[in-house]
């Protein structure tokens, strides 16, 4: 069992594996998910209750937008559905809901529930977790460099002003402190355009299970593991 007094506060989720463990039972891709979706339901609640202070998951990719038309939008039909009846549930379980990602691209129907999703849940103090849609790494960067361009431009920032701490304001992540873990789910060993910038010191961690099938003992097995490891940061 990991040890209570020594959680990592931020742990970052690729939810691998949904299509491959719904086409394994002869089901169509949104079966798995939807299952998918309360496994994840099920693995934050878990994080509120041992005390984990950020979740943050990749819930869609800007590469998602390649897959079918159908899958896309039986994932968009998903998401709506879940934020309008998890708002609720997220807000008596005193869980607050963020949003990484470019909203422009979704419907405004999707924007409306997740601005009413943040706005229920602002105020609770439980574990933040954050939902990453419409989100790639290299784009969240490429728009952090446009609007320090801009900055520079307009005489409002100085270019040798510009450090670390000025990019991260500018970031999505903005005020959220790097994920200490990153999981895989499906037994992938990738990122795939995830918080590229920010897990540059986190520990990585690849389960060999598909996402639906993840359960609340692979999650404290996994935070026993990061609990093992020696934490560097580039020193001795």
């Amino acid at each position: 069992m990991f040890n209570k007094e020594n959680l990592p506060r931020h742990i970052a989720i690729i939810m691998d594996g949904n299509r491959r463990w719904a086409k394994a039972k002869g089901m169509p891709a949104s079966f798995g998910h939807k299952e998918g979706a309360k496994t994840l339901e099920k693995i934050v609640r878990y994080a509120n209750k041992i005390g984990l202070e950020y979740i943050t998951v990749y819930a869609f990719s800007t590469e998602n937008w390649k897959r079918t038309e159908e899958e896309v939008k039986s994932l968009m039909l998903l998401f709506q559905s879940y934020l309008n009846d998890y708002a609720k549930r997220a807000d008596s379980e005193n869980i607050k809901v963020q949003f990484l990602g470019d909203r422009t691209a979704l419907s405004q129907k999707m924007q409306k529930s997740m601005n009413e999703c943040i706005e229920r849940t602002k105020n609770n103090t439980g574990v933040t977790f954050n939902i990453a849609i419409n989100y790639g790494g290299r784009d969240e960067i490429l728009e952090a460099i446009k609007d320090i361009s801009a900055k520079v431009k307009t005489g409002s920032l100085n270019i040798e002003d510009i450090d670390e701490q000025v990019v991260e304001n500018h970031l999505y992540t903005k005020s959220i402190p790097d994920p200490d873990l990153l999981i895989r789910t499906s037994g992938e060993q990738r990122v795939s355009n995830f918080l590229l910038w920010q897990i540059a010191y986190s520990e990585f961690l690849f389960v060999d299970k598909n996402w639906p099938d993840f359960s609340e003992e692979d999650f404290d097995k996994a935070i026993e593991e990061y609990q093992h490891r020696t934490r560097k940061f580039g020193a001795n």
